[in-house]
């Protein structure tokens, strides 16, 4: 184990310094060296070919799906890879709290969720910097080498503390691995396939959620809830790291300034304020992506604990959960390539109002018919806000610092997880859950109205 350790390691050491060496030759030939030994390995691993060293100058800058359609494939299976490892602890770590830990309070129990948001939010942030400073294939390495250790914590964990660490752990990897692979797409895609790329990233994200989520809770009921759904998510990362760094390339000279372009990149605040404030079109989609995550916790967090306490099984509940997620997924190939035509604004929209239905009839009933009717009608607004949300993002943000903007959306998204745990953890304790569901509704609605009063209609323009 240490030395498989060793090896990623100094493999991702290799990557992230730009050293592209031959890793498929290495590994072949360490598989048939007649030689043994750890000096043999190092030397392997650390001496790099003096053919290979120098990171291939990279002149090929054709945007569009078809031009770059082998690395967009594999950004595709990447995402597929961050999704699934997010849907096994989806439909395991509630009960996991529940049965496990006997932990009953609501809000002790969405902590998980608690600190995956505001880590997530934080990567996100950082990652939408440090990708336009520093490249996308270093983050997405990066992630997935602080995603190795999640399901492990999890299978080993004593307590419940441990669990909140590896979800940390997996909000870094979360925002670190799908901020890049998404600004990687936005890059290779070109601005007239934006919404049918994000539609194709963020269906094979939530698809591969919700087959992960069934799959784990099948294991779930059949075997305990550990080790065997973690089991898994240890395999999942490890196919991650490995595809990443031996066959992804990176997109940075995608966005690179034209030569006669010699105005600098802003300050990293002023970007930041520029996204979240002062540009209202930006400002107003940064407010509906806080809300959709925000209400994502009521099938992540809240359904599989009603469903406990109403005596509902667990493959009822995380079925329930996975059609939500299969009718988000599957539905974001129509909306993404939908948005590119008519335009963004109007698929938020009722996007949004689809989704504070969906949490309505959830709140108003309790029965796993009605729940399924309103996972699916949840599922069908989130499919239709989601990739346009990040495409309109995309469409907006100058060309130059566009990985920055989108990480700044990403932030203010994914921080709607920590606030919408709070929200129902507190309220649910102290007072009622449907209180909790209700203003969340509300919220919802809102939000999907400030759009259509703030944004004006946003349509694919050549970034």
């Amino acid at each position: 184990m240490v030395v498989s350790f060793y090896v990623i390691v100094n493999i991702a050491r290799i990557a992230l310094h730009g050293q592209e060496s031959n890793i498929q030759i290495w590994l072949i030939n360490l598989y048939y060296s007649p030689q043994n030994g750890h000096d043999v390995l190092k030397y392997a691993i650390i001496t790099p070919n003096p053919i290979t060293t120098t990171r291939p100058c990279m002149t090929h800058t054709t945007t569009g799906l078809r031009a770059n359609w082998r690395q967009f494939t594999l950004l595709v299976i990447i995402n597929a890879f961050v999704g699934a490892l997010l849907g096994v602890e989806r439909s395991v770590l509630p009960l996991l709290a529940y049965r496990d830990f006997s932990i009953t309070s609501t809000a002790v129990t969405l902590s998980f969720i608690i600190s995956f948001g505001v880590v997530k939010a934080i990567a996100n942030l950082y990652t939408g910097w440090a990708a336009d400073a520093f490249g996308r294939k270093r983050m997405l390495i990066i992630g997935w080498i602080i995603g190795l250790p999640v399901p492990w914590l999890i299978m080993w964990a004593p307590s419940w503390g441990w669990v909140v660490v590896a979800n940390v752990l997996l909000g870094v990897n979360q925002g670190l691995c799908w901020s890049a692979a998404v600004i990687m797409k936005i890059d290779l895609a070109g601005a007239r396939q934006r919404g049918l790329a994000m539609g194709l990233n963020e269906f094979a994200g939530y698809l591969a959620m919700s087959l992960a989520s069934i799959g784990a809770g099948f294991l779930a009921t059949q075997f305990g809830a550990r080790p065997w759904p973690f089991v898994v998510s240890a395999i999942l990362v490890s196919l991650g790291l490995v595809i990443s760094i031996i066959w992804v390339r990176d997109t940075r000279h995608f966005t690179a300034p034209a030569p006669d372009d010699h105005h600098p990149m802003p300050p990293w605040h002023v970007r930041f304020l520029h996204a979240s404030w002062h540009q209202r079109t930006l400002a107003s989609l940064n407010v509906a992506g806080h809300v959709n995550n925000l209400n994502d916790v009521i099938i992540w967090g809240l359904l599989p604990l009603r469903a406990s306490q109403l005596g509902i099984s667990l493959s009822t509940s995380a079925s329930i959960g996975a059609s939500y997620l299969a009718v988000w997924g599957i539905g974001q190939l129509l909306s993404g390539q939908l948005s590119d035509r008519i335009g963004r604004t109007p698929l938020i929209t009722v996007g949004m109002l689809t989704q504070a239905a969906g949490i309505a009839l959830f709140g108003a009933t309790t029965t796993p018919t009605n729940w399924s009717i309103a996972a699916i009608c949840m599922g069908a607004g989130t499919a239709m806000v989601y990739p346009t949300l990040l495409a309109a993002i995309a469409d907006a943000a100058p060309a130059a610092w566009r990985a920055s903007t989108v990480g700044i959306y990403r932030f203010w998204r994914d921080a709607g997880y920590a606030v919408g745990a709070l929200i129902i953890g507190v309220l649910s304790d102290v007072h009622h859950t449907n209180s909790a569901v209700w203003l969340i509704a509300t919220l919802t609605a809102l939000a999907g109205c400030y759009v259509a009063y703030v944004a004006r209609r946003v349509t694919s323009l050549p970034a």
